[in-house]
């Protein structure tokens, strides 16, 4: 047991997470989640995503044992509670998503990385996006798009070439997805307290599906994008390896 620390581990179903997870609850003991003070994570990214969807109060320890790990550090069973006692915290808050369908009914989620309409047919989507009740552009044709977190603006935004956001900068990217008209549209940055919605026009004829973190809903007529500030999610990082560093970093490779 850890004198002085309550932690939680849990890690993914691979093999070199899973018997990585055996040797640490061996070596420290395993606390009950509702007991513990911080959590352990062993695995990718994805691991990283679901843990932050279910705990909204401790702060969690990501340690690389999958195939990405942006937002994890380096594995090794060595000093973990020095480390742990040592490690920066970087705070995001997540976006909620409210998406209404054709069918009249009412979807939320919570996104920790973005949120994103795609066309779900051979046909270009049309959006018009309203930002803060204004009008901001009527017309979007594209493949999709999507408002993304500091967080998560590594992820699919940066593959859709949407800026790289810093930690802390308290805003927002919306980016377009294979914009075609406006041509190259690349999007916009907005505060973090901006209210974004996206209308779907003639989506029978061009059908859109939402996804807030992998959580998707089909045919939707409207989606609401909103940050949730009331939710706190903090992670742990080694020294001068924080998010912000990563996200300084990724942009210099």
């Amino acid at each position: 047991m850890i004198p002085g620390m309550r932690i939680h581990f849990i890690a993914s179903e691979t093999d070199t997470a899973q018997s990585a997870l055996a040797r640490l609850i061996a070596r420290h003991s395993q606390t009950p989640w509702r007991e513990a003070e911080v959590v352990v994570a062993l695995g990718g990214d994805g691991l990283m995503l679901n843990v932050m969807h279910q705990n909204r109060g401790l702060p969690v320890y990501g340690m690389n044992r999958g195939t990405i790990g942006f937002l994890m550090n380096e594995f090794s069973e060595e000093d973990l509670p020095a480390r742990i006692r040592q490690a920066e915290a970087a705070v995001t808050n997540p976006l909620s998503m409210t998406a209404l369908t054709a069918d009249g009914r009412e979807y939320t989620a919570l996104a920790i990385n973005e949120v994103s309409l795609l066309r779900a047919g051979p046909q270009a989507a049309k959006l018009r996006i309203t930002v803060d009740g204004k009008v901001r552009m009527e017309e979007l044709v594209c493949d999709g798009a999507l408002l993304c977190t500091p967080a998560g603006s590594t992820a699919y935004n940066y593959s859709a070439n949407g800026p790289i956001l810093p930690v802390g900068s308290d805003v927002l990217a919306l980016t377009a997805i294979a914009a075609f008209r406006p041509r190259r549209w690349r999007g916009a940055i907005l505060r973090q307290s901006s209210v974004v919605r996206f209308d779907v026009l003639e989506p029978e004829k061009r059908p859109v599906m939402a996804d807030a973190d992998s959580r998707g809903v089909d045919s939707v007529h409207s989606v609401e994008i909103r940050s949730e500030a009331s939710i706190r999610h903090r992670l742990l990082f080694d020294p001068g390896h924080g998010l912000e560093e990563r996200l300084t970093r990724e942009q210099f490779v």
